[in-house]
């Protein structure tokens, strides 16, 4: 049997000291790919069988499936289509792509990289004078808010008001009821209907009123499906402008971080600039943005690796572990961008695939090149450096370096 309590490893990787390098942990948990936790929920953490429980019908993204009550700060919100499953989600998820990509505006992604390099050249120009930069305050934080402002309708100059909202959200994401204080929860909660309420005031100014913003798209539609209701507009306008930038935040630090700690491979791709491409794909598996999906359901039993999960289970998955695994990957704790069929879980997998990874690859590969061909011999200040709070969405909080 495969099924085994390892709530110690669990904990220690959920623990702030283990955020800098859980990657040991990770190892260390791959030894029971199913584990069965005290409180009967599952973690599962080797790449087979992710990537078979992502594809697995019997996998819900819906709490209500759970046949133990989770606090979850959208309780009290209409859910957004990745908390949802087929065949509402399809529909939501086609609903919202009608304005971001394929078929139907293909070419928006790849014709915002003009936008997208002069945001990033003008932020790199006030680098001037500085004698240290913080990568994540003055760099990785404002491009990507930036950009999801501009697609989303957002005013760039309401961030100070969304930025709190955002980070009390996603500090709620792993509330946990034994360790946690309720005002965690209760802050996300609080939170989520500010940030709800706001967007929904956005949103009453679009009606009647077309214009390019996906705000405005998503408002005055009128495709073959019928428009989305305003809540359900709000929750994916919600989910776009949390996801739009905290994981791109987060995969921009992790690269640069990776980059300095090989300074060879940073040389490397100042002389080659199309490295980049096969360069993101082993950041999103090597340091990816997110580790962890806190939370999933069996819909019904669901056998794997010689274990049988109950209906109604809730399920970890870990993420991050699953693209480290030596069993999938050849020496995977090697940062390698010559890496040959490199299906990492940076992205997830399955229906609810990033919908936003085009974007997120995109301005990942013009921020990179643009800090190593303009960057006078950079060295980091502190490695490790401090790392924000969540496991889940993992990066740091400030990645200070220096020019010589």
């Amino acid at each position: 049997m495969t099924t085994t309590h390892t709530p110690d490893t669990l904990h220690r990787i959920l623990d702030h000291s283990s955020r800098a390098d859980p990657y040991p942990l990770y190892a260390e948990l791959r030894k029971t790919p199913v584990a069965l936790q005290e409180d009967g929920s599952y973690v599962i953490s080797t790449y087979r069988e992710l990537t078979g429980i992502l594809h697995d019908p019997h996998l819900s993204s819906d709490v209500r499936h759970l046949s133990r009550p989770m606090p979850a700060a959208e309780a009290h919100t209409t859910p957004s289509f990745i908390n949802l499953d087929p065949p509402e989600h399809d529909r939501l998820r086609r609903l919202a792509m009608r304005h971001f990509g394929p078929p139907h505006t293909p070419g928006l992604v790849t014709g915002m990289e003009p936008d997208l390099t002069a945001v990033v050249n003008g932020l790199i120009d006030d680098f001037a004078g500085k004698e240290r930069i913080d990568i994540v305050d003055d760099f990785a934080y404002p491009f990507p808010v930036t950009v999801i402002c501009h697609l989303l309708g957002v005013p760039r100059e309401d961030e100070p008001r969304f930025h709190v909202w955002v980070n009390a959200i996603v500090d709620s994401l792993d509330y946990n009821p034994k360790t946690d204080p309720k005002e965690k929860l209760d802050n996300g909660m609080q939170a989520r209907n500010d940030l709800t309420q706001y967007l929904g005031g956005l949103l009453e100014q679009r009606h009647g009123r077309p214009g390019d913003d996906l705000l405005a798209r998503m408002a005055n539609d009128d495709g073959p499906e019928g428009r989305m209701t305003d809540d359900e507009i709000v929750s994916t306008a919600n989910l776009l402008l949390i996801a739009g930038h905290e994981t791109t935040v987060n995969l921009i630090t992790n690269g640069m971080l990776t980059l300095l700690r090989h300074p060879q491979i940073l040389q490397r791709l100042r002389d080659e600039p199309d490295l980049i491409v096969p360069l993101v794909e082993e950041l999103l598996r090597y340091e990816p943005p997110v580790h962890i999906i806190p939370w999933r359901a069996a819909y019904s039993d669901i056998s794997i690796a010689d274990t049988v999960i109950p209906k109604g289970s809730q399920i970890m998955l870990m993420l991050a572990s699953g693209s480290r695994d030596p069993a999938r990957f050849h020496d995977p704790d090697r940062f390698n961008p010559d890496r040959q069929d490199n299906q990492h879980l940076g992205f997830g997998s399955g229906i609810h695939l990033c919908f936003g990874g085009p974007m997120a690859r995109l301005e990942t590969q013009t921020a990179l090149t643009a800090l190593v061909r303009r960057l006078e011999r950079p060295t980091l200040v502190t490695d490790p450096p401090p790392y924000r709070p969540s496991p889940i969405l993992r990066g740091p909080i400030h990645l200070h370096i220096k020019q010589s």
